[in-house]
């Protein structure tokens, strides 16, 4: 009992860590700490008409690498409960955004991309067991 009064006031907030499923819905993407920052790695590409390798990249060496295992979010610095100062790489134009992300108010995933002072928020929700690992 005493265990589960103490549990009910702990405040507890969801993690930004763990799968989550782009936006667009085609991809699977892990969030994990890396060292005290956040990052994010493709785990699973589920547009079977996407290509399989980094074919936007703007770095030709990196044209054949494949999109399962690229880094595409980097350099989270947590800020309370916001995550701030990262970068976010789109592997569909080959750009990368200043980033910020934060868990919304529904639960979804808040990722916030920017050059200079135009903004756009992209919302990613948790991955279920059921989606393609």
């Amino acid at each position: 009992m005493l265990l589960l009064l103490s549990s009910q006031g702990s405040g507890h907030r969801p993690s930004i860590f763990g799968r989550w499923r782009t936006g667009n819905g085609n991809a699977i993407v892990s969030i994990k700490r890396c060292g005290t920052q956040a990052c994010g790695r493709i785990e699973t590409v589920l547009d079977q008409a996407a290509p399989k390798t980094d074919v936007n990249n703007p770095d030709r060496a990196l044209r054949t690498r494949p999109l399962v295992g690229t880094q595409v979010l980097s350099g989270f610095a947590a800020d309370g409960d916001k995550w701030r100062s990262g970068r976010a790489y789109d592997p569909k134009s080959g750009r990368s955004y200043d980033a910020r992300m934060t868990i919304a108010k529904d639960g979804r995933l808040a990722l916030t991309g920017c050059i200079l002072f135009l903004c756009k928020t992209q919302y990613w929700t948790r991955a279920t067991p059921v989606d393609k690992r």
